[in-house]
Order: structure tokens, then sequence, then C-alpha cells
């Protein structure tokens, strides 16, 4: 962190130091934590949050950033009722940080990110210094993890396959590795650099697989789908058939990872991806328990819709009502039970501020893959690690390619 902090206060942000720090935070978050590397587990919230906060002293954000600095104000009334709502024996600061953090630092991100013009080659360098650190975590996970035939499988999370670590978290930054890398063998039309990446891809895509949580690798084949879309359509006719046989390649590079895990798990990641336990029976909950965790929240919703329950109080609640004292899994439930009718409003801007963005400039074929990876991860694991809220902001990014268009471009409104 050091070295990023010197680095950008020694080039004042000029070629955004800032964004190409955090995104290496963001990606080595869950690494850091698994090894221990940090000094208290929302370090990585707070370092992307602090770098992107120098970055904006230097550039400055723009005059369309209005609806995130509302956002952002949304949250706030919800720590003054947790101050009242929490019992008295709670840790209020570790609550409340755990469950505020994460939509801070999504505020944080899109004021940077929104309306902000990066060239193509930097932005190219963001998403490197992102897979960086999960190359990294995913070499580790070969050296310190045995061989899946030596140990007892899980079907509810594989944590013989993680070093220990929660496997939820670590199938959600392969599923993004794992979707990088493919963006790169479209993106990047060198046959060394492609096969390189087509063996980190079959590498990591086994890792995220084996994990048996599903929430990352289906999220990744989302993410993969929906770049394609607009990739595709942005194509010239002469680039077509290399496209084409490129989108063959992968399909057979994702059925022989299958393949592979399969072997390797004896079958059972057929079960759980099927959604049945290990004799094959199917089971009836396919959500592992979460649509209760989600009820009880929007019956909180319910019950106090003009203030909400406070933030942090989420656990405590359930604990009340279920028994049972467990964080919750979906960002969207929690914005409206802890934050009442302002987490509405705190909705309506996320989702649709980013829309109106891309139907104006269409100039990001990364928007959709990146609103969807955003989407899919808060509703299967919050926002527990920084990289669903950094992800979001780069997809308000305004790129710029200068090969092509070396003169006229669009002007930026704010700018």
């Amino acid at each position: 962190m050091a070295s990023f902090l010197f680095v950008i206060l020694d080039r004042k942000n000029k070629g955004n130091e800032a964004l190409m720090a955090a995104a290496y935070i963001a990606g080595g978050e869950v690494f850091f934590r698994q090894t221990s590397a940090v000094i208290f587990y929302e370090t990585g919230k707070y370092a992307v949050i602090l770098f992107l906060l120098i970055g904006l002293f230097f550039k400055g954000a723009s005059s369309k950033t209005v609806p995130y600095w509302i956002y952002l104000l949304i949250l706030f009334p919800g720590v003054v009722v947790a101050s009242m709502t929490l019992s008295y024996d709670a840790d209020f600061r570790k609550l409340v940080a755990f469950n505020i953090t994460g939509p801070v630092c999504l505020g944080i991100s899109a004021l940077y990110c929104y309306y902000k013009k990066i060239k193509k080659e930097d932005f190219q360098r963001v998403l490197l210094m992102l897979l960086m650190p999960l190359v990294a975590q995913m070499t580790y996970l070969y050296f310190y993890t045995p061989s899946m035939d030596s140990v007892r499988i899980s079907l509810s999370g594989n944590y013989a396959a993680t070093a220990g670590f929660g496997p939820n978290q670590i199938s959600t930054v392969f599923g993004l590795g794992c979707f990088l890398i493919c963006t790169r063998l479209f993106t990047i039309r060198h046959k060394l650099i492609n096969l390189v990446d087509i063996i980190l891809l079959i590498l990591m895509g086994y890792r995220a697989v084996i994990t048996f949580s599903r929430g990352g690798v289906l999220t990744a084949i989302i993410c993969v789908i929906s770049f394609l879309i607009f990739f595709y359509y942005k194509q010239d006719a002469k680039r077509i058939e290399g496209t084409n046989l490129r989108i063959i390649g992968m399909a057979v590079i994702f059925a022989l990872v299958w393949f592979i895990s399969s072997l390797e798990t004896g079958g059972l990641i057929g079960n759980r991806y099927t959604n049945r336990d290990a004799a094959g029976k199917l089971k009836e909950d396919i959500s592992t328990g979460r649509v209760e965790l989600i009820e009880t929240e929007l019956t909180a919703f319910y019950k106090n819709p003009i203030t909400g329950i406070g933030v942090g109080k989420g656990r405590e609640y359930r604990e009340e009502n279920m028994g049972i004292e467990i964080n919750t899994h979906n960002e969207i439930s929690r914005l409206l039970s802890e934050h009442g009718i302002l987490g509405v409003f705190a909705l309506a801007i996320l989702i649709f501020v980013p829309v109106v963005f891309w139907f104006k400039f269409q100039n990001n074929f990364y928007f959709l893959a990146f609103v969807a990876f955003w989407f899919m991860t808060i509703n299967h694991s919050a926002m527990r690690i920084a990289l669903p809220a950094f992800i979001y902001g780069l997809a308000l990014l305004y790129i710029v390619d200068e090969k092509k268009n070396p003169v006229h471009r669009k002007r930026l409104a704010g700018r």
C-alpha cells in the first residue's frame, strides 16, 4: 500500500494511478484476508476508498455525479437509527463498519469513475492490475491445498479446495478472474499471450468450480455472455469470423474444465449444480437457506418502512426472529430492511443512473458484464468484499479509443 501511495502522490494521479492501485487491492482483498496479510478485516475496502479519494483530490469528480452524492448521504441516517436500535452489548463500530463500508466503497468508486474519460490502454492496465492478484491467489491454492481425491468433499461449500477460507468469496473472485481472462482472449490478438491466457483460464476455472460454490461460477458465465453480446455487435465484418472461432474455442475450454472437475470430484460437482445431495436425491431448497434470510429482511422492511431497523441490526433481528445469528447474503434486501424507504431511493439510483449513462454513450462494451457482476454478486454474497463495489464503478467509465478516433470525440458535459 505504501508503494501505491508514493506513486499516486508523486505523479498526482495523472495516469489514473489511484484507479490502478484500487484495482489491485480490490482483486487481492480475499487473498490478503486468507493469508492474514491485513491489519483488520475491512482493510481492503478502506484502502480502495482511500486510494480513490486521493485520486479525486487530484483529478476531481464530474459535476454529473450528484446522484451518487445523494446516494452516499442516504446511507448515513441508517447509522443514526442503528445507534438507537442495536442492543447495549452489541459491538456498534464493528457491526456498522461491516455493513456500511461496502456501500460507501461503491459510492466513492462511482464518484471517481462516473463520466471519467480513460484511454483504452489505461483501462486495460486497470483490468490487468485487477487480474494479477487473482492469479497469485490461484497459484497459492495449488500449492497449499491437497488433491481432491484425498479429502472429504462438502457439497455445501468445499473448504478443502480453498485452504479453509470461505468458498463463496473465493468462487466470486475466481469467477471474475475467469471472466477477465475470457475477455483478453477476444480483445488481445497475440498467439503467445492467448496461449498463456488459455492455460490460466483452465487452471482458474477448475479452482472456481471445485469450491462447490455456484454463485461465482454462474456469475462468470453470465458476465461472459453479457460481454460477448456487445463485443460481437461492435465487430466489423472482417473480424467476425475470427471472433466466432474464439467463441467456439472458449466453449471447448469450459467443457474441458467441467470434465476435469467432474473427474476430480467423482461426479459430485454435477450433483451440486443440479441441486442434489451426495446420494443423488434432489434437494428442496436451491438457495441453501438464502430465501429464508431474504424473507426476514423483507419482513423487517414491512414493519419498519420509513426508518428501517438500522445499519447492522439485521444480524440481531435474525437472531431474535429465527434463533440464528448470521450475516446477510443479499445486499438488496439488506438495504431495504436496514435503511427503509431511503434504501428504495438508493437502489433506484444504483440501477437507473448507469442505464441512462449507457444509452447516452454506449462506448464501454464491458458495461453490461460489469453491472451483471455487481448485481449477481450482491444477491448471493452481499458486499462483504470491495470487488462488486469497485466493478460497479468501472462500468461508469467513459473509454476513449484514440487509435480509432484521435480528434473528434463526443464531448462530455460537466468535465
